[in-house]
Parts: structure tokens; sequence; C-alpha cells
């Protein structure tokens, strides 16, 4: 008597049906089907150890449990960062502080230097949104806010725009530090972005929170 193997032809055909179906639990369905199919053709005169069947069920199981687990904490990271989103909206309207360009309406803007402790010069690098140089002026050695009228020399306002802002600390003419400057921008709105909450500013700049170091109202 003449015994065929089937198996593989069987597996073969309920896997190119499985491809064509979506979501963990179907898998889990087809594999199962899978295996009675195996089961059912295998070759009597030399039957598959039990054991191997338990462990391709339980590898399997694994499977499904670390995709079921790694859904659920997409889902509670979608929950938290709209709730995150939620609290953020008190911010909108109000002044943040982080290292980024500011917007320039002919309104002055608040600068937050921080010169190097042992500096005994500093100065205020301005420029325009092209990178170019606009003015520099020199600031005390003091982390005191502030505030950067946006006019030259001849008193006549520059342009509106965007404006970044750059601090040299200097001792004995020799440069120690040269950082960002941080300024107070009005928050526009609050978005979700890559699973992070982002602000944007006056002139569609964006920061995230994590780089906002204050707030204060508008009026302060």
């Amino acid at each position: 008597m003449e015994i065929t193997d089937t198996t593989q032809t069987t597996a073969t055909t309920a896997t190119s049906s499985a491809a064509t179906t979506t979501g963990i639990s179907a898998d889990f369905e087809m594999f199962l089907n899978m295996l009675t199919v195996q089961m059912q053709n295998q070759d009597p005169l030399n039957p598959v150890d039990s054991t191997d069947y338990a462990t391709q069920l339980a590898t399997f199981s694994g499977v499904e449990q670390a995709v079921m687990t790694n859904d659920l904490l997409k889902a509670l990271s979608a929950q938290l960062t709209s709730g995150g989103l939620a609290d953020m909206a008190a911010w909108v309207g109000k002044e943040a502080r982080a290292a980024t360009p500011a917007y320039f309406d002919g309104q002055p803007v608040t600068l937050s230097p921080n010169p190097a402790a042992l500096a005994d010069h500093a100065e205020v690098v301005v420029r325009n949104e092209l990178g170019v140089e606009v003015q520099r002026f020199e600031v005390p050695i003091s982390a005191d806010p502030i505030e950067w009228a946006g006019v030259d020399t001849g008193g006549y306002p520059f342009a509106d725009g965007l404006y970044s802002f750059e601090l040299t600390s200097s001792l004995d003419g020799e440069i120690l530090t040269q950082d960002a400057v941080e300024v107070y921008s009005t928050v526009t709105e609050v978005r979700a972005q890559a699973g992070e909450t982002i602000l944007i500013l006056e002139g569609d700049v964006a920061v995230a929170t994590s780089q906002v170091s204050a707030l204060r109202d508008p009026e302060a």
C-alpha cells in the first residue's frame, strides 16, 4: 500500500489563504487549521511527536500575546497623548520660553540670556530668517530678562519676521560659550506629533514641550 504525505501541500495552500486574512485572531485560527490538517495527514508509520505540536502551539500563543500587548500599549499611548493635549490646551495664549527663533512684528521681544558666570563680556548676535547677522549688542553678566526693541542704530524697526539670537560669553577676549538665547513667544496651538506634544509658537515655530523652560501670562 502506498502512503502519500500531503502535509506540505496542504500547509502551503492554507498559508496562501492566510495571506488574504488580516488580524491576529484570523492568523491564530488559520494556524490551528494548519495544525489539524498536519495531524490528519501525517505519515502513520512516522507520526509527529505530540510534544512538537504542543511546542508549536505554545510558540504561536506567545507571539499572539506579544502582538496583543503591543496593540494595548499603542492604545494606552494614544490615550495619554490625547489627555496631554487636553491638559496643554491651557497653554494656548500664554508665552513660553525656549531657545527658538522669535517672531518680530514691531513689538519688543523678551530675551532670557544666561552668560557664563566667569565671563567679563557678553553680547547677543541677532540674525534674520536667512541667517544673516543684522545686529549685535552687549548685555549684562546677568540672567535677568531683557527686551529687544527690534530697531537698528538709526531707530528704524526691522522688518517683520523670524529672528534668532545667540549669546557669546568671553573672558579676556577668549570665547567661553556660544549658546542660543531663550525667548518668550506666544503659544498659538498644541499638537500631537510622533507620540510627543508639540507647541506651535508665533511665526509657526514648533517646539517640544520638553524644551520649554518657563511659561507666563502675556501681561507679565
